[in-house]
């Protein structure tokens, strides 16, 4: 794979490895981002040699989500925003409902759409500084990126409500109790078990494993949740909340929704 520039990409054997290397931006998913892993997931679907894809980030982070300064500058109507975001769930679509084993290894950050890409994987791996979390609450946006297919599939609806509404920070001992992560393993070691486990697959039927992929995911609700998304995440971005949210991170001010501190915090 040639031309990328944002996006590390690499063969190891069967798999491909797609390596999120931006370390200004934390590995945000930012226009160039956006457009090199709709490339890159495009060549892995129609590559047969291809059994496996592993996701990772570069620098200690994994995706820090959404790029806000980018998000901020953008003068968009309702419709601009919906368009904008069908353009992102195309290829979302397509790495969820990838016909090949997903495996994402998380070390650092996985926050707001990086945390939708963690999800958007078939297995999560992370090391003990991963940390996950639905913070689009606190700019005054709804989760995006197929969320609110993927994270109640993992956690349970009732779970997921509260981590899209609360917009907490979840810690890797945490992601593993509740099935985000499936194994911690120290960071040197998290990129070699992803690849050997992407690798395990290079003997494996691929019409056997799609056929588990598929019926194991549902297309339909997939598809109708990203629609629903669409249209709710665009009156979000035009609202006041959410622009006074985006001025106050921007300029380094608290947020104005700050998720309640458990009791014995308070004290």
């Amino acid at each position: 794979m040639n031309g990328f520039t944002a996006l590390r990409c690499e063969r190891h054997g069967s798999t491909a490895l797609l390596t999120l290397d931006t370390p200004a931006n934390r590995n945000a998913l930012a226009p160039a981002m956006r457009e090199e892993l709709a490339r890159a997931i495009a060549q892995v679907r129609g590559d047969p040699e291809v059994r496996a894809l592993v996701l990772a980030g570069a620098n200690g982070q994994f995706c820090s989500g959404g790029d806000l300064r980018g998000i901020a500058d953008a003068k968009l109507d309702n419709a601009g925003w919906r368009e904008r975001m069908q353009a992102t769930q195309r290829w979302f679509s397509e790495l969820i409902l990838l016909d090949k084993p997903v495996i994402a290894a998380v070390d650092g950050a996985a926050y707001g759409a990086g945390f939708s890409l963690a999800l958007a994987a078939d297995f999560v791996l992370a090391s003990p500084r991963a940390r996950f979390c639905m913070s689009f609450l606190k700019l005054g946006l709804v989760p995006d990126c197929g969320a609110f297919y993927t994270l109640p599939r993992v956690v349970g609806a009732q779970r997921a409500r509260e981590l899209m509404l609360s917009a907490r920070e979840v810690g890797a001992a945490e992601a593993l109790e509740l099935g985000i992560a499936m194994e911690l393993h120290e960071p040197a070691q998290l990129l070699p078990r992803a690849l050997a486990l992407a690798e395990s697959f290079a003997g494996a039927s691929p019409l056997a494993v799609s056929l588990v992929k598929r019926a194991t995911g549902d297309a339909g609700a997939l598809a109708a949740l990203l629609d629903t998304e669409a249209n709710v995440q665009a009156l979000a971005f035009g609202s006041a909340e959410h622009r006074e949210a985006a001025n106050h991170f921007l300029d380094k001010k608290p947020l104005p929704f700050q998720w309640p501190a458990h009791k014995e915090q308070a004290r």
